[in-house]
């Protein structure tokens, strides 16, 4: 198989490195990964699978983070919260870094809802 132009790796990597703009802006975590992948999907097939699986794991990371959320308020979701933002960080990055290398890679523990 060919290495994904160095464009596409680009845009592979911003897939998953965009969500950090959710710091910045609200809901920038899903709208950079969207808006990327609606705008480049057709363009490569490459971009396209980074931007689902970069969307799926918003999306699972958000479920998460509301189920922790609840548990929270008896303090025991206090440390899963910790260990989901902790968890998110590291594979965000690894994902970003694959993507670089143009390599295909799948977030661990994802609900894939976008096919």
């Amino acid at each position: 198989m060919d290495l994904p132009s160095r464009e596409e790796r680009t845009w592979g990597m911003l897939c998953h490195l965009g969500i950090f703009i959710g710091h910045f802006i609200p809901l920038g975590n899903f709208l950079a990964p969207l808006i990327i992948w609606m705008i480049k999907k057709e363009e490569s097939d490459f971009v396209d699978y980074h931007g689902k699986e970069s969307l799926n794991f918003q999306i699972s990371m958000l479920i998460y983070l509301v189920i922790a959320g609840i548990f929270a308020f008896v303090l025991i979701g206090i440390p899963f919260l910790i260990g989901l933002w902790i968890f998110s960080l590291i594979f965000v990055i690894i994902a970003g870094v694959n993507a670089n290398e143009g390599k295909y890679y799948r977030y661990p523990l994802t609900i894939r809802l976008i096919k």
